[in-house]
């Protein structure tokens, strides 16, 4: 069984045609999910990038890996899907990044592996790379005669014509056949054109539809920017957003617009709505040109006639919030930053396929499902648990009612964080429970949070300090400490050494 790990950075759940989206359509996507299994309620565990990916690609809570921003090394202890594949014969090939942060302790102190945090994930072998600088990218639009700014590599990055900031709606100033999507899209292809008939493991990490907000022509405008759903937002405006926690106060203090405007200066709570619908409208249109390259690959996969022998996980690291709530980016405990996209479609197992499951899934299930649809062996330690019994059609009887996703907010190398909120870098962190009824946001050490997602699903309304919810409050906070519990690391723990040697339990 060939496999195909699909990534495309930072997208929400909401943004497919296929879950009802009144605006974003996704053909593309929509016709892999009728030929597989989509999960609706499908989440992330930590954010931004490097914490996902690293859960992503190890099975474990952020509790367990310890990835607790980009910049944070991955512990060279820890197993990962790449490594996981090679045991069973496949050689894991990498199309743009994994964000993966090399363990100082296996690195000289002078070794250039330690200037970035931009590492590819061990086991893994890139073919093509997409890092901060975008050299194989700027080099291939170079040899396609392409003229390539020779100074801020995201000068490239820039709109066709007029201003970064107010955002006006023009396009990138690259061409749709030259984004640094279509980029490796080509090389994944000419990769796969190669292959014959050896089994591969391939996985393509997009960077769209991330930012920089600016999708090229004719994505920039293939959607109408107001017609879709208003954003969320309490009726007190930016104001009442701040009040609501210490920390989202915080936020709101350092939200800088260059982080999703590449040039543009100031505050992102300056945009005003009508800006904000203009990054959405791009924001969408980036979306719509990774649904154009999913539907190239399938493509190119039936012609070569490995359609029916690849296992295909299409997924992110994690969301984006896009205006709601007054912010962009990702991280905290809203689910616009945590609810993401899963489709799966085991060509092996046609009985669900165009099946659609309701049930709470977590990014840290994709590493066994892999392993055990392929027939490989899953590892005792891993927080995840295979979904093959829902690709199957028979779900577990005993399976998860909750969700729970992490956020680590230090700052190890400024300390702004922690000088701005008080906290060592310990206590810096928040955990949260999700059920279908009640999200509960606990923080080391600031107060916690409560939400009644049954009449108040948009979380405007905190009931963590309202008697009449203490009872809930207390049964999430036990909740949260029996998950913990449950999921400490746990690589030797199913061994115990006798005197006949060690047992395996």
């Amino acid at each position: 069984m060939n496999i195909l790990l699909i990534t495309a950075d930072q997208w929400r759940a909401d943004c497919l045609s296929a879950v009802g989206h009144p605006v974003v359509r996704t053909p593309n996507i929509d016709a892999l999910a009728s030929a597989g299994v989509l999960f609706r309620r499908h989440y992330t565990q930590a954010a931004p990038c490097a914490p996902a990916r690293a859960s992503l690609y190890t099975g474990l809570y952020q509790m367990n890996h310890r990835v607790c921003g980009n910049g944070t090394p991955l512990d060279r202890r820890h197993d990962n899907i790449a490594l996981a594949t090679r045991r069973v014969g496949h050689a894991p090939t990498l199309f743009g990044y994994t964000d993966t942060g090399a363990d100082p302790r296996a690195h000289h102190p002078a070794d250039p592996a330690l200037l970035t945090w931009e590492g590819v994930l061990p086991g893994m072998e890139a073919r093509a790379e997409l890092r901060d600088g975008y050299e194989d990218w700027r080099s291939w639009l170079t040899a396609r005669g392409v003229a390539v700014p020779a100074e801020d590599p995201l000068a490239l990055f820039a709109p066709a014509t007029g201003s970064v900031d107010p955002p006006t709606g023009a396009p990138a100033l690259y061409r749709a056949e030259d984004s640094p999507t279509a980029y490796l899209t080509e090389s994944f292809l000419r990769w796969l054109s190669e292959r014959r008939d050896r089994p591969f493991f391939a996985h393509i990490s997009w960077l769209a539809p991330h930012p920089p907000f600016i999708a090229p022509a004719p994505y920039h405008e293939r959607f109408d920017s107001h017609a879709g759903p208003d954003f969320v937002r309490a009726a007190g405006g930016l104001a009442a957003e701040r009040a609501q926690h210490p920390w989202l106060d915080h936020l709101f203090d350092h939200l800088e617009k260059g982080g999703f405007r590449p040039g543009a200066r100031g505050s992102a709570t300056d945009w005003s709505t009508e800006d904000t619908h203009t990054i959405r409208r791009a924001y969408w249109g980036l979306i719509a040109e990774i649904d154009d390259h999913i539907g190239h690959i399938v493509e190119a996969l039936r012609a070569s006639g490995v359609w029916d022998r690849t296992l295909i996980v299409l997924t992110t690291d994690h969301g984006e919030m896009m205006g709601d709530h007054h912010l962009f980016g990702k991280g905290g405990y809203f689910d616009q930053s945590f609810h993401i996209p899963l489709i799966v479609r085991d060509p092996s197992r046609p009985a669900t396929h165009g099946t659609t499951v309701g049930a709470f899934t977590e990014a840290v299930d994709v590493m066994p499902t892999i392993l055990e649809a392929i027939g490989a062996p899953v590892p005792n330690q891993l927080d995840g648990r295979s979904l093959v019994p829902f690709l199957d059609g028979h779900p577990p009887r005993a399976w998860r009612e909750a969700v729970h996703w992490e956020f680590d907010f230090r700052e190890v190398a400024t300390g702004r964080a922690q000088k701005a909120l008080g906290l060592p870098a310990e206590r810096c962190n928040l955990a949260v429970y999700r059920t279908e009824q009640v999200k509960y946001v606990h923080f080391a050490g600031l107060p916690p949070l409560l939400f009644d997602l049954e009449r108040d699903p948009d979380e405007l309304v905190d009931r963590a300090g309202d008697p009449a919810w203490r009872d809930v409050r207390l049964a999430c906070a036990e909740a949260l400490l029996a998950w913990r519990a449950e999921h400490l690391d746990r690589t030797l723990t199913h061994i115990e050494l006798t005197d006949r040697g060690p047992v395996t339990g």
